[in-house]
C-alpha cells in the first residue's frame, strides 16, 4: 500500500442495525423477521432501530410507531434496552482498543479509529479492518460495516456504501473517482434545505458541486459553502479524538397519551432526573446548567434553562430545578414529550465546597449508596416512593 505513505489511515466502523441485530442474536426466533426497536406497535413512540427485514417495508429510524403498524402490521416491536446495548458496545470497544488507543466513539454503534501507528504491529490497515470485522463476528455474533480512508469524512462515507457487512477502501489516488458520482446529500452539512438550494441550481452530484467556485459557494451558503467546497474534494483535516469531552447528558420520554396533569409530569421528571444524575455520576461529572424540554401535542417545542451557583449531579437538585422550570412553562396544551438535559459539565472533583457542605456530603453519600445497590441488584432494587406509581404513560 505504497500510496498510503505519509497519510493517515482512518477506519469508520458502523454496526449493522445494531439494536435490532442484538435482539435477533439473543432470540433466534426473531431471525428473518421484521424487528423494530422503539416501543409497542401503533404506540406514540418512534423507531430507534429497524432490522434489514423491516427496512424492506420502508421502516427507518425516527419513524412514528403508528406508521410502522401501517406499513408492516406483522412487525415484531420491542422496547429499547439501553443497558444491554451499552454492554455490547463496551465489548466492541474492547476489540477496537486491541488494535489502537485512538478510538473516537460517535455513539454506541459507531466509532472512528486511527490505525496509522498500528500497522507496524498488525500489518496493513485493510488487514486490521478485516481482523476487527472478523472478531466482532466471531466473538459477538454481530456484523459491522467498515470504511477505510485517509480521513474521517471519506471513511464514514465508505462504511455506508455496502451495508450490511460491508468493507470499502477509498484509495488515496482515487478519491475523486469515489466521490464524484455520489449525490450531494451524502456530504456532511447538506440537509434538506441545502439540498433544495443546490438542486434548484441543478447541482445533484458531488461532481456538479465541485464545478462551483469557493467564493460562490460561500456567498450562497455562508460558512457551510466553504466546508462543502473542501469536502467535495475529499479534504478533511480533523484528527480522531480519543478523549472526546461529554458536552451534555440528556433523557427524554414520549408519552403514549398527552398529559396536562402537573403532578404526573413532575413524577416523570423525577424519573428522568434520577436517570441523568446517575449517568453524570458514572462519568464523574457535575452540571451547572439544567434544561427542561417539552413538546406540545401540536409538536411545538419549548425549552427552559437555569444555571446553578454550584455544579451538581445530585438527583434532588436536578429534580428541584426541573420542577421549577416546568412551573415556567404554560400548559396551554397537553404535552406529548418531556425531557431533562445537563450541560455546562465539569469534573466533579474540582468543585468548591458550598456553605452547606456537610449536608451536601450526606446527600452525595446516600446517592452513592443507592447507585451501588442498583449496580449490584438491578435498577428496580431500590427506588423512590413517588416512582412506585403506575408507569403506563411513557415509552
Amino acid at each position: 500500500m505504497d500510496r498510503w505513505t505519509n497519510l493517515r489511515k482512518i477506519l469508520h466502523v458502523d454496526m449493522d442495525a445494531f439494536y435490532a441485530s442484538v435482539e435477533q442474536r439473543d432470540d433466534s426466533s426473531l431471525i428473518g423477521k421484521p424487528v423494530v426497536v422503539g416501543g409497542r406497535l401503533n404506540s406514540r413512540g418512534v423507531v430507534s432501530a429497524a432490522s434489514y427485514e423491516a427496512r424492506k417495508f420502508g421502516i427507518h429510524s425516527a419513524m412514528p410507531m403508528a406508521e410502522v403498524y401501517r406499513r408492516c402490521p406483522h412487525a415484531v416491536c420491542l422496547p429499547v434496552n439501553m443497558l444491554k446495548y451499552g454492554e455490547v458496545s463496551k465489548q466492541i470497544r474492547e476489540i477496537f482498543l486491541t488494535y489502537t488507543p485512538m478510538v473516537e466513539p460517535l455513539s454506541l454503534d459507531e466509532a472512528f479509529l486511527d490505525v496509522t501507528g498500528s500497522t507496524s504491529l498488525f500489518g496493513p490497515a485493510d488487514e486490521i479492518a478485516l481482523m476487527i470485522k472478523e472478531r466482532i463476528q466471531q466473538e459477538l455474533n454481530l456484523t459491522a460495516s467498515v470504511g477505510l480512508a485517509c480521513n474521517k469524512f471519506l471513511a464514514k462515507l465508505a462504511s455506508d456504501l455496502q451495508k450490511p457487512d460491508g468493507f470499502v477502501v477509498v484509495q488515496p489516488d482515487r478519491v475523486q473517482e469515489f466521490l464524484d458520482p455520489l449525490s450531494v446529500e451524502r456530504i456532511w452539512g447538506v440537509g434538506k434545505k441545502t439540498a433544495e438550494q443546490l438542486h434548484s441550481l441543478n447541482i445533484r452530484t458531488v461532481r456538479d458541486l465541485r464545478k462551483l467556485e469557493q467564493g460562490y459557494l460561500s456567498q450562497l451558503l455562508g460558512t457551510v459553502g466553504s466546508q462543502l467546497y473542501l469536502l467535495a474534494r475529499g479534504i478533511d483535516d480533523r484528527p480522531v479524538e480519543s478523549d472526546r469531552i461529554v458536552k451534555s447528558i440528556g433523557r427524554e420520554t414520549t408519552f403514549t397519551s398527552d398529559i396536562a396533569d402537573r403532578d404526573l409530569l413532575e413524577t416523570v421528571l423525577l424519573k428522568l432526573s434520577v436517570d441523568v444524575g446517575r449517568r453524570a455520576r458514572k462519568e464523574s461529572l457535575k452540571a451547572k446548567t439544567i434544561t427542561l424540554k417539552v413538546r406540545y401535542n401540536d409538536f411545538q417545542a419549548v425549552s427552559r434553562s437555569h444555571t446553578l451557583a454550584q455544579a451538581s449531579n445530585l438527583d434532588n437538585v436536578i429534580y428541584h430545578e426541573a420542577c421549577n422550570l416546568l412551573r415556567e412553562v404554560a400548559l396551554k396544551q397537553p404535552l406529548r414529550l418531556i425531557g431533562v438535559t445537563l450541560s455546562n459539565l465539569t469534573d466533579q472533583e474540582v468543585n468548591q465546597l458550598s456553605l452547606f457542605s456537610e449536608l451536601s456530603q450526606d446527600s452525595e453519600h446516600l446517592t452513592k449508596v443507592m447507585d451501588s445497590v442498583k449496580e449490584k441488584y438491578g435498577e428496580t432494587s431500590i427506588t423512590r416512593a413517588r416512582l412506585l406509581k403506575p408507569k403506563e404513560h411513557s415509552e
